[in-house]
């Protein structure tokens, strides 16, 4: 399998990358990983390359019939600017590919489900092999894509799924690049935010009408809160159930996923 890794966003660090190469050469000797040179560049200190380098590498991988996969490198900032340019040139092969990551690449991952191309899926990137244990973590994605379901998130059932980071869904309400979730469970992670404004965009979730029809929400790793003041004394728990109450859905509980070590994969649809 050759699978193609490229930075709509912010630039990879190049020890990730050769952690990731070795971690795979031994692991899943049979997948070619290939990094696009613009994972490494940078563009005003944020972004990997302006927003038309970024654009033209992701095109250029996934309209490349040679790659099974592509594989997105990191989040951060950046991949909603390059949606209007890069999703209109996708061509058919881009169409037989999977898509992996999460985190700021909801954008990407929402767009093409949106447009029905490829496989797109919530799961680690290179960027998590960093992390304590980061191999254990690569390894599901890297798993998934070459047929093992193990690294699936365990609560997946029978029902469509899809998987997002609540500051991107947040930001995709409203815009054409969200999909249709209907009859989807939808799930929710956070990561750097406080708790205010997670219940902020909580509201908003529970009031779009371009979410009408989901049938559940579940929540998962909400990390790196940041302080209140004065301090939010409300659970996550009952913000959850008061906000699915008002959607009219129920809220089905926990999620292995977020920007965590043990984040899993949640293809989007029927895994």
């Amino acid at each position: 399998m050759r699978i193609g890794i490229v930075a709509p966003a912010k630039t990879l660090d190049r020890l990730a990358a050769e952690r990731t190469a070795a971690f795979a050469a031994i692991a899943y000797p049979a997948v070619d990983l290939v990094f696009h040179p613009q994972c490494f560049e940078s563009d005003g200190g944020h972004f990997a390359g302006p927003d038309a380098r970024r654009a033209a590498a992701f095109l250029e991988f996934a309209n490349d019939a040679g790659f099974d996969a592509i594989w997105f490198a990191r989040g951060g900032y950046g991949s909603n600017r390059i949606l209007g340019h890069a999703m209109p040139q996708l061509s058919a092969a881009a169409k037989a590919k999977a898509y992996v990551g999460y985190s700021d690449m909801g954008f990407m991952l929402a767009a093409l489900y949106a447009r029905r191309i490829g496989r797109p899926a919530h799961g680690p990137m290179p960027v998590d092999v960093m992390r304590d244990g980061g191999d254990r973590t690569i390894a599901r994605t890297l798993g998934w894509l070459t047929g093992d379901r193990q690294g699936l998130e365990p609560g997946l059932g029978g029902r469509p799924a899809a998987a997002f980071n609540l500051a991107i869904l947040h930001s995709l309400i409203g815009t054409p690049w969200l999909p249709d979730l209907a009859d989807h469970v939808l799930l929710i992670e956070e990561v750097s935010e406080p708790l205010y404004n997670v219940d902020r965009m909580l509201f908003t979730l529970a009031n779009a009408t371009q979410l009408r029809g989901i049938a559940g929400i579940r929540l998962g790793a909400v990390t790196d809160v940041q302080a209140n003041d004065p301090p939010w004394n409300e659970p996550l728990e009952t913000m959850m159930t008061r906000w699915c109450r008002d959607m009219g859905v129920p809220f089905v509980g926990r999620a292995e996923i977020g920007h965590t070590q043990s984040n899993r994969v949640v293809p989007f649809g029927v895994g």
